[in-house]
Formats: structure tokens, sequence, C-alpha cells
């Protein structure tokens, strides 16, 4: 494949979901605490109904609804009371025609009710009589056996992704351990003879290494476990070494620096000499972040990302953070999205796409974005920014107070 022959945003994801899911992920059974933010190895089924009986919803009586019809204020319909359910205990008492058992919120429907009646609507008449004001319909203010769980169904599917209401409906169903899969293991390496330790004072034409710390955030953000292998040189030899170790690890490699076109490209000789390895592309049309590779070698993948802080981050975020957190393109990564009014006009190219860093300002009619000025190498640019709006493919920029939409960081 020769270098630069960019591939769409769209191509780039198609190639590397392609080969996604990596194999060897282990499976790990867990508390339901320590499964938050785990990814489901098998798929939930339930054993049995929630709730597991029917249940009133409100505090009042238990009644066949069809006794109540016609009951209003000045002619209220009379019901003998059969009895009480207890909260927590099997009803004992059935209502019979005519009839009204007391219960309270989540007590069992008593056999012959098919309704409940709230004690607000209705008063005692005396001895073992409630008056009834207003009519209920079959149904009514009660919750059926199994209305929010069947016996046999899927709950949650392998793949999914553990939130907190997630082990709320696990727990109504006693299932107390899941089967989920290990985390992503991410190994990250920078590459580079400029670049230094953030513990070490840069000498004349170093900088620190700013990738490594932002890209093992961002891999933990998405729920994934970073390994970082330090900083290697622009060796072909070590490099080759490092990345073979890394990749011994882990499933997946991320290179910041060295993808870029030049003497020191040394990203795509290492995939090649990975040995069963394909490279996918290397070049992807968007800006920033186009001298992006991306290889598999003996079932892991490899990604070099360019080097410029903004680069590499504003590629994870599109590429690789749907793969560690979805497994897939078809959801958001981000905090969520907002619209707003771009605070003015955008250039770009057409034939690339061009994700641009804004800032939220409110303004009279709602949100407004406006651009952050800095090139690809101001990390503090990132950090005034709230999120990224991207300007199309075919598009030649966007004009001052187009409405777009801003995905948040």
């Amino acid at each position: 494949m020769e270098l630069f022959q960019v591939v769409t945003r769209a191509e780039a994801q198609q190639k590397l979901v392609c080969y996604w899911p990596l194999p060897g992920r282990q499976e790990l059974t867990l508390s339901l605490l320590e499964a938050l933010g785990r990814e489901l190895a098998r798929p939930v089924i339930a054993r049995e109904d929630v709730p597991g009986f029917t249940r009133a919803t409100m505090d009042g009586y238990a009644v066949r609804a069809a006794d109540t019809f016609g009951a209003r204020e000045s002619e209220p319909v009379f019901l003998r009371l059969a009895g009480e359910v207890p909260m927590g205990r099997a009803a004992a008492v059935t209502v019979g025609p005519g009839e009204a058992a007391a219960v309270a919120t989540g007590s069992m429907l008593p056999p012959g009710a098919d309704a409940v009646v709230m004690i607000e609507n209705t008063d005692v008449a005396g001895e073992g009589l409630i008056a009834v004001f207003k009519p209920v319909a079959p149904g009514q203010d009660l919750v059926r056996q199994g209305a929010d769980v069947r016996a046999g169904s899927t709950v949650l599917p392998a793949g999914h992704l553990l939130r907190p209401q997630d082990l709320g409906v696990l727990a109504s169903l006693g299932v107390t351990r899941v089967t989920v899969y290990e985390p992503w293991r991410v190994g990250i390496l920078a590459t580079g003879n400029e670049i230094v330790a953030p513990e070490d004072e840069p000498g004349p034409g170093q900088v620190r290494d700013i990738n490594s710390s932002t890209l093992a955030a961002l891999v933990r953000e998405c729920g994934a476990r970073a390994t970082l292998y330090g900083i290697a040189p622009d060796d072909l030899q070590d490099l080759t070494a490092r990345v073979r170790s890394a990749l011994a690890e882990n499933h997946l490699v991320l290179l910041s620096g060295g993808s870029s076109v030049g003497t020191r490209d040394l990203t795509v000789r290492v995939v090649e000499g990975l040995g069963e390895s394909e490279l996918l592309f290397h070049g992807v049309a968007i800006r920033p972040g186009k001298p992006t590779v991306a290889a598999v070698a003996g079932g892991k993948m490899v990604v070099g990302l360019p080097g410029h802080p903004v680069s590499a981050m504003v590629v994870f975020r599109i590429l690789i953070a749907p793969l560690l957190r979805y497994g897939g393109y078809n959801r958001r990564t981000g905090a969520g999205t907002v619209t707003a009014a771009l605070g003015r006009q955008v250039t770009s190219i057409p034939g690339r796409e061009d994700y641009i860093r804004v800032r939220l300002e409110a303004g009279p009619a709602g949100w407004v974005a406006l651009p952050v000025p800095g090139g690809s190498s101001i990390i503090s640019s990132l950090v005034q920014a709230d999120g990224l709006v991207l300007v199309p493919l075919e598009e030649e920029g966007l004009e001052a107070g187009a409405i777009v939409e801003v995905e948040l960081f």
C-alpha cells in the first residue's frame, strides 16, 4: 500500500471494525458492583418474573373495578371491607362482589380484585363499610406480575456495557454475579528523539511527552486498561523491539509520533517487520490527524497516531474510542452534544473532514460556539475548548451563524 493514499474517516472506520473485536479477551466472573462499566460476555436470561406478583402502586383498597362504576361524590358506592393485605405477606383475603380489601403501596393484590382505588377517593362509611367516590378502570393503580421482566426473556445481551440501572434489574432477578470480558489492554508508546519524560528537563530542541498521559487517560475513560511503554528513539531496531513487547502484552498498541511522511517515518517499517501483518491504511482525510496509520499483526492491532497532541486526541476520539467503549461506530463516545450557532466563519478544503475546536458561550438565543485558535501542537487549545464541530467532507467551510452540533469533551 502506498503511503498517503488517504482514506476517508468512514473508510478508515470500516477497515478497523472489520477486525474488531480482536481475539484473545479473557472472561471474568464478578460481583455486580465490580462489574459496573464492564462488557457482558454472555447474555443474561431472566429466570423469573419481575415483579413476581401483581401488586398495588397506591395506598387504598383493592376492588373489582366493575363494582365502582357510577361512583361519584354525590352518590358514592358502598363496599364491604373483606380484610387487609399486609406489606411483605401473601394475600390471605379474597375480594368478592361488592367487597374491598385494604392495601398499601407494594402490597400483593388479593385474588378477585382487578384494580386499586386510591385512599383519597374513599371514606370510612361505618363498621366494615367504605364509600368510594370515584370509579376505577380494570388494571388501575397496580402493576401486574411480569410487567417489568418476563421469565425466559433476554434481560441484557452479550456485549452490553453495564450501567447502574442494569445492576438494579439484575439485583431484582437475584443475579449477584455476572460473566464479563476483561478490559481491553492498550499499550502506549511515544516515539521521537526530541521527546523526554514529563519529569525530565528538556534540552535544546526537546519537548516533554504529552501524548502518553493524554492517551492513557482517554483509554481509561473508555473502560480499558492502559500501560505505558516509555519513549522510543527514532531507531528501527529499538522501536520494533518495543512494539513487539507491547503487542505481546496487549490487544492494541498506540504509537504517537513517527507516522508522518519523511525520512523518520518508522511506524510503517515497524509494521512491515512484524510478520503476518497487514497495513490497513496510512493517511486519513481529516484535519487534524491526516498522517494516521493502522495495521493488524497476529490478531493484534497497531495504530500510529500523529505526534501533535491535538491530532492524537482527535484521532483517538473518532477512530479508537468507539471501538474500546462500544465495539463499533454506531454510538457516540463523548459526553453528548449540544446545538449552537457558530460564532465566526471557518474555512475548510473539500475532500477532508475538519474537526474544529470550539468553546461554548451563552448567547441571547442559545449557545454560541466560538472556534478556539491554535495549531495541532497547541495542547492548551484543547483545555480551552468544550468540544468539536465537524466540517463535512465536501464542504468549503461553515458560515458565521450556522447551526452546528458540538460534540462535547
